[in-house]
C-alpha cells in the first residue's frame, strides 16, 4: 500500500473485496474519496455533518456491484453518453451498426465501451493543496461499429473546492472520430429519505423531448423551452415531489465564474450540492427505474453532448475529434451548507 503520511492531503491503493480501489482523503477537512479502478467509478464521497460524517455518493456498495454495476451508478461514458438510437449512426458518410447480427428489442446500445474496463493508475499525488488519482485506458479501440481509437485520460482531484473529474480524450487513429464524454453519478443528501422533499435547480432553458427510448425526437422537436414545460422546469429551487424526472436539459446558463452548476438541497437538514460542469447538457434521473433505494438517490449527469448526438447534425461538430488532436471535459462537485 502505497501512501503519503506527512501532508494534510493522502493517497493510497486499497480493496474493496477483490477489486483495487483508490482513496483520497482530506485529512485536514475530513473529507474522503473512493475510487475503484473498474470503469473507475466513484464509490463514495464522504463529508463532515452533523458531528459524523455523510456519503454523498450513491455509489457501488460492494465488490460484486462494482463488477454488475446495476444502475450504472458513476459511470465513466465514452466515447459516448447515453443511447443510440437502434444502435446505429452516420458518421463522414459512413453508416455504422454497433451491434450487427442482432434484431428487435435486444439492440441497446448505451454509456459508452469503458463501464467493465480495468483502468490504468498512472500517478497517485498528495500534498498539503489536493490529493489526486490519474487513471487512463486505451481500451477504446476498432470494433464493430466503432473503426476509431481514442484514448481516454481521466484525473479525480479533491481540494479545498471539492471534487474535480477531468476526462481527455485523443484520436490516436488515422482518422476522424465521433466521441463525447459523460458522467454519471448518483447523489444522496440523506439515508432514510425519498428524493421528494429535496429541492432541485437547473439552471437550463431548454428541455431535451424524448420518445419511450428516451432518445430525443427529430430536429427541432426535441427542444421545448421550460416556459412551455412548467412540471420539468426547476430554473428556480424548487421541491422534487412527485416529479418523475429523466430529462436531457440544454442551454444551460453559467455563473459569473464560467461554472455551470446544478444545485440540490435537503431543506430538512441544509445540507446541498453543487454539480458542476464547463459545457454540455445536463440529465437529471429520480432513480424511479433502478434496482435498488428506488427515489432515495438523484442521478445529476454532466455530459459534454445530448445523447443520440451522434446522430443530431446539430452536434456534428462538438462530437468530431480529428485524428491527433484531444480535447477535454471538466466537471465536479462543491458541497454547500446552510
Amino acid at each position: 500500500m502505497a501512501a503519503f503520511n506527512t501532508t494534510r492531503y493522502g493517497a493510497e491503493r486499497a480493496e474493496l473485496g477483490d477489486q483495487e480501489i483508490v482513496v483520497l482523503n482530506d485529512r485536514g477537512g475530513h473529507r474522503r474519496l473512493r475510487i475503484a479502478r473498474h470503469g473507475a467509478a466513484l464509490l463514495g464521497f464522504e463529508v463532515p455533518f452533523g458531528g459524523g460524517a455523510r456519503d454523498l455518493a450513491a455509489g457501488y456498495r460492494d465488490a460484486a456491484e462494482v463488477l454488475g454495476r446495476p444502475g450504472s451508478r458513476f459511470a465513466i461514458m465514452a466515447p459516448f453518453a447515453g443511447r443510440i438510437a437502434d444502435a446505429r449512426y452516420h458518421f463522414d458518410g459512413r453508416s455504422q451498426d454497433l451491434q450487427p447480427g442482432v434484431v428487435g428489442a435486444e439492440r441497446a446500445s448505451r454509456h459508452g465501451f469503458v463501464r467493465d474496463v480495468e483502468f490504468e493508475i498512472d500517478a497517485l499525488t498528495a500534498d498539503d493543496d489536493a490529493a489526486q488519482v490519474q487513471l487512463s485506458t486505451c481500451a477504446i479501440r476498432p470494433q464493430p461499429g466503432y473503426p476509431y481509437a481514442i484514448d481516454l485520460r481521466l484525473s479525480y482531484t479533491l481540494d479545498a473546492a471539492g471534487l474535480t473529474l477531468e476526462a481527455r480524450m485523443r484520436n490516436v487513429g488515422k482518422q476522424a472520430a465521433p466521441c463525447f464524454f459523460g458522467w454519471h453519478p448518483y447523489f444522496r443528501l440523506a439515508d432514510d429519505s425519498l428524493v421528494d422533499d429535496w429541492q432541485l435547480q437547473i439552471p437550463a432553458q431548454t428541455l431535451i423531448r424524448t420518445d419511450a427510448q428516451l432518445i430525443a425526437l427529430s430536429g427541432a422537436a426535441a427542444y421545448v423551452a421550460l416556459d412551455d414545460a412548467p412540471a420539468l422546469d426547476f430554473r428556480e429551487p424548487r421541491r422534487i415531489g412527485d416529479s418523475i424526472i429523466d430529462q436531457g436539459y440544454t442551454d444551460l446558463e453559467a455563473d459569473d465564474d464560467g461554472r455551470i452548476r446544478t444545485r440540490l438541497r435537503d431543506p430538512a437538514s441544509g445540507l446541498g450540492i453543487a454539480v458542476w460542469q464547463e459545457r454540455g447538457v445536463m440529465h437529471a434521473f429520480t432513480a424511479d427505474t433502478v434496482s435498488r433505494d428506488v427515489r432515495r438517490a438523484i442521478a445529476l449527469e454532466p455530459m459534454e453532448c445530448m445523447a443520440n448526438a451522434f446522430n443530431r447534425p446539430e452536434c456534428a461538430a462538438a462530437i468530431r475529434l480529428e485524428a491527433g488532436a484531444e480535447r477535454s471535459f471538466r466537471c465536479g462537485v462543491e458541497v454547500e451548507y446552510a
